[in-house]
């Protein structure tokens, strides 16, 4: 990829990504909420700071949220208008003024700056371990990251899998980012039946060929309700909800006496005005009180205590080849909106990376 830095007497010229403009809370984002302008970066850094090449970045649901001027959450602060755009990133440390860090660290921020190049607080990165992903640094932001953890931890958490007690998952979104990895890790964690559901022949034939997903509904082709029932005549013990809506009203009708919903995402919501996680209709919140059936709000980041073993236990199952890992990549920090743009409309398997610029390790 092309060189996007290029030095101006004493300063830096680097690219940024800045929100353009909002799309209205019932609105659907598109890649013009976005633009992309150069800005200067001084060449000189302070005492405790780094700067850092921005390898690769991610786009989340969670980010439709950041679009609006009110998150409707307080651990999730909105993105400002001409100002750059964050989140989960990976970079290498070009030069170093910080005791604990040196050049040629990599380092990840669930803060990053959406910029070819970034000068930061070391104090607000961590650093990571290249062997942990074989290499592939950009797995850091998926399956051995925040998806990885989200899905790991929620399982853990809030599914109450019983090994050999033969239980039923299924995983709404399931071809993306967390849903590929929360169906392989329900089968690892002791389910004996996981279904996914997802919108394309394609994803379908993915999750039960390369992923080990025992059956797949494709929720734009036929009527859900049947096929469930079809895929899961035991019912449902375990429900992984990425999407919120029709669909999880459908598998929630399914569910047995006892079972558990892991609340991960509504991104059926997320384009529409309405507080999270978005209230249920009267008939299917009947059905949740009368089979006992929980459905707590899950939050990752109050599990940080848990954050070390988690990810050595998805590097250990990715060495094993026990979890396989799926990504849609796109070049170009100037394609950021695209990608974005793409992972709000399923456009996406596995987890939607930017790659900014590329390392050779």
């Amino acid at each position: 990829m092309r060189n996007l830095v290029r030095p101006l007497h004493g300063m830096m010229i680097v690219q940024r990504v800045v929100l353009n403009s909002r799309p209205g809370k019932n609105g659907n984002p598109v890649a013009e909420n976005f633009r992309i302008e150069e800005v200067n970066l001084p060449d000189n850094i302070s005492e405790g700071q780094v700067q850092v090449r921005t390898l690769y970045l991610s786009v989340d649901p969670y980010m439709r949220c950041k679009m609006n001027e009110d998150t409707g959450t307080d651990y999730i602060a909105p993105w400002q208008l001409s100002q750059v755009a964050d989140g989960g990133g990976i970079g290498v440390i070009e030069e170093s003024k910080h005791a604990n860090l040196t050049k040629g660290n990599f380092v990840t921020s669930f803060y990053w700056p959406w910029q070819t190049m970034v000068i930061l607080d070391g104090n607000s990165l961590e650093k990571v371990d290249p062997q942990l992903v074989d290499g592939h640094l950009s797995y850091f932001l998926g399956a051995i990251g925040m998806p990885g953890l989200t899905s790991l931890i929620g399982i853990q958490e809030k599914g109450h899998i019983i090994a050999g007690s033969n239980q039923t998952m299924v995983v709404s979104g399931a071809a993306g980012a967390c849903g590929s990895l929360a169906g392989q890790i329900g089968h690892l964690l002791g389910c004996s039946r996981v279904v996914g559901i997802c919108g394309t022949h394609e994803k379908c034939l993915f999750l039960t060929s390369e992923l080990g997903f025992d059956g797949a509904i494709n929720y734009k082709k036929g009527n859900v309700a049947e096929k469930l029932q079809e895929s899961c005549p035991a019912g449902i013990d375990v429900y992984f909800d990425n999407v919120g809506g029709d669909i999880s009203d459908t598998v929630i009708s399914q569910m047995n006496q006892n079972s558990h919903i892991i609340l991960c995402g509504q991104i059926s919501q997320y384009n529409k005005d309405v507080p999270y996680p978005p209230p249920l209709l009267p008939a299917i919140e009947a059905v949740l009180k009368e089979r006992n059936i929980t459905r707590e709000r899950f939050l990752v980041l109050n599990y940080k205590d848990k954050f070390e073993p988690g990810i050595i236990q998805l590097s250990q199952w990715f060495k094993e080849g026990k979890l396989k890992i799926k990504e849609t990549v796109i070049n170009g920090l100037e394609n950021m909106g695209a990608a974005f743009q793409s992972m709000m409309t399923g456009g996406n398997i596995g987890k939607q990376i930017v790659c900014v610029s590329e390392i050779s390790l």
